[in-house]
């Protein structure tokens, strides 16, 4: 059963925007840690963003001042709004859900920024 479901990757071009949405099934509450992360292949998945039950967030240095983590906990949805993409955001993202020793991830959408 589908726990997190990504949506909204896409291909754009560089300078460009794609807003990316996680819904959280019954199960997982989007009110927890959430977080974006993104993997290319043959790599390590790397940390994009999070955004904490209180509402804090942090960036990795990579994306900071361009992306945006949010939550919409009444429609259990997580989004990451990616602006000024550079053809390097391309990867596939993948949405993450936490507490406690419960941890769930989503099954990736792809984000692909041509120059």
């Amino acid at each position: 059963q589908v726990q997190l479901a990504e949506s909204g990757g896409g291909l754009v071009q560089a300078g460009g925007s794609l807003r990316l949405s996680c819904e959280g099934s019954r199960k997982v509450r989007v009110n927890n840690h959430m977080a974006w992360y993104r993997q290319v292949p043959g790599k390590q998945r790397e940390f994009v963003a999070r955004i904490t039950p209180g509402g804090g967030t942090d960036y990795a240095d990579s994306v900071n001042g361009r992306f945006t983590i949010s939550r919409d906990n009444a429609k259990n949805m997580v989004y990451l709004q990616m602006n000024s993409l550079k053809v390097e955001d391309t990867a596939v993202y993948y949405c993450w859900a936490g507490w406690g020793v419960v941890n769930y991830w989503g099954q990736g959408t792809q984000v692909t920024v041509s120059s």
